[in-house]
């Protein structure tokens, strides 16, 4: 019998606290013949160890994007930090979709709590920031992923590069 090495983290310390904060986050996904589809996530969630992301948005307004993640699992997010511009996207290959539920509420609360905070950061009034990341809950869908793929994407010479895990 083979030992299997259990999977490492792709992420580090500092970038699951950027994802944990609640930071900006851009959902992204593809069709078969690779038209991309995105919409902003109104709520994110990271486990402590980084091996589990989810992200919601809203069935209404993410209708291509969510056939493109059920037909492929294909799944990458963007969170991006609006005041320094210190951005890190992940990619996965097996997404699952689910309908948002009410345990999801304190998760998504905290989420629109940071990002009033990050936006309001660079001028931008909370009002405006609860319309954009409004929502009803029986319109929310999660999709929850373990990443296999993350890239430092803030601006400057590193922008692109795989982070050092993803390698």
């Amino acid at each position: 019998m083979t030992d299997v090495a259990p999977p490492r983290p792709l992420l580090s310390p500092e970038h699951i606290a950027l994802i944990d904060k609640g930071v900006s986050a851009i959902v992204a996904s593809r069709d078969a013949a690779l038209r991309p589809s995105l919409m902003r996530a109104v709520g994110t969630r990271i486990s402590a160890d980084g091996m589990q992301i989810t992200v919601f948005v809203a069935r209404g307004q993410s209708r291509q994007l969510l056939q493109d993640v059920a037909a492929t699992g294909r799944v990458a997010v963007v969170f991006s930090q609006p005041l320094s511009h210190r951005t890190v996207q992940v990619k996965a290959s097996e997404a699952a979709l689910r309908p948002a539920e009410e345990a999801d509420l304190p998760v998504l609360h905290r989420y629109l709590a940071s990002m009033e905070d990050e936006v309001g950061a660079v001028g931008i009034d909370a009002p405006f920031v609860r319309a954009m990341l409004s929502y009803r809950l029986d319109d929310l869908v999660a999709i929850s992923f373990t990443p296999v793929e993350a890239f430092d994407q803030t601006p400057g010479p590193k922008a692109g590069s795989a982070l050092p895990a993803s390698a």
